[in-house]
Formats: C-alpha cells, sequence, structure tokens
C-alpha cells in the first residue's frame, strides 16, 4: 500500500486524515489512539549542558482570550528584586516617594555604579525605565535602565526633586528635561549633589 493509494490523488490532507485512512483499510484497527506522554525536563538536541523545561503552570481560560493579559504579565515577569523597584518608586510609590525627573539617583549595576540627574522617566508597567544624564570629564554621558533588567542591583536616591528634605532640590515643572542637553550651566548646578555624593 503506497501513500498516493491512501491519498487517493488529493494533496490536501491532514496528518489525522492520513492516519484515520490508514487504520480503516486495515483489519482490526478501527481507530488510530494517540497516547498523551507527560512532558518533565528533556535533553537539548544540540548540548549536554542545556535543559529545557516545559511551562509548570497553565494560563487561565479567561487570560487565552486575552481579557486581563497585559496586568498578568506585569505581575509575573519582572524578578522579585525589580518588583520591588517598581513598588517602590514607579507603580506603586507614593507621590512622596517616586522618582521624578530632576532626581540625582545612583544605579548600582553588573558594570559598576552610575549617578545622575534623571531627565525622563517611563512608566509603563513591567517595562518601567528612566534615563540618567551626567556630565564626566566634560563630555555627556546618558544611561537609560529597564527597571526590570537583571543587570541592576540597586537604586538610590540621592536627593529628590520637589522632596521636603533640605538636601533635597525644587520641583521640574517639565515632564523630560532634555533642555539640559544644551543648557550645561543648568545642569552642572542640578549635577552639584551628584559629586558630593560621590565623594
Amino acid at each position: 500500500m503506497t501513500l498516493k493509494g491512501i491519498i487517493g490523488g488529493r494533496s490536501k490532507m491532514t496528518v489525522m486524515d492520513v492516519l484515520s485512512k490508514i487504520a480503516t483499510r486495515q483489519p482490526g484497527v478501527t481507530k488510530p489512539t494517540f497516547i498523551s506522554v507527560p512532558r518533565t525536563t528533556r535533553e537539548y538536541p544540540f548540548s549536554k549542558v542545556v535543559k529545557v523545561s516545559e511551562p509548570q503552570q497553565f494560563l487561565p481560560a479567561s487570560l487565552l482570550k486575552g481579557a486581563g493579559l497585559m496586568a498578568h504579565v506585569d505581575r509575573t515577569l519582572p524578578s522579585p528584586t525589580a518588583q520591588s523597584f517598581l513598588n517602590r518608586f514607579f507603580l506603586g510609590a507614593t507621590r512622596g516617594s517616586k522618582i521624578t525627573p530632576g532626581s540625582v539617583v545612583s544605579v548600582t549595576s553588573t558594570n559598576g555604579i552610575f549617578a545622575g540627574v534623571v531627565i525622563s522617566v517611563r512608566n509603563k508597567g513591567a517595562d518601567a525605565n528612566f534615563t540618567l544624564r551626567n556630565v564626566i570629564q566634560r563630555t555627556g554621558v546618558e544611561f537609560r535602565f529597564n527597571v526590570s533588567s537583571p543587570h541592576i542591583k540597586d537604586i538610590k536616591v540621592i536627593s529628590r526633586a520637589g522632596g521636603k528634605e533640605p538636601r533635597d532640590g525644587k520641583r521640574m515643572r517639565r515632564a523630560k528635561l532634555f533642555y539640559l542637553r544644551d543648557q550645561p550651566a543648568k545642569m552642572t548646578a542640578i549635577s552639584a549633589s551628584v559629586k558630593k555624593a560621590s565623594q
């Protein structure tokens, strides 16, 4: 029995159709049976070190339809450290504890410590990020840090814009402080506290 004889000239058949035709032509076999084998950790075919595992938890039916999917991703995607940063400084923070533009922040990452003035903040759930600017050896340097990144180890607020502490600076009236790129005098006035904190 050939495959062409089973299909009968039709080229658009699924695997199930072919298997059911084979089962009906053989005597004593009524239907093809499929055994579901539970999948656990298995080896990756190209490496002995890498293990591929199947997801342990299944999504609820409401998430498969799309209802509440982004809220579920915001809860489950960030690591516990990143979730604490998001709650403390961005999403769940009160007005007095949020990182706002004009604040001076020090970030400890796997690459080292960088301190600078916050010139922009983007609050987008698990994708929240902020941009720091500092002048190092008369050269403007900017870093954008994604809060959910595993490379960030610690975020420390040195002075808060519009805060009530004596070391805090005045509140900025703009959401994005990109004008500091063109006005080095204002940038040095704000970043004076960065130099004090780094000493």
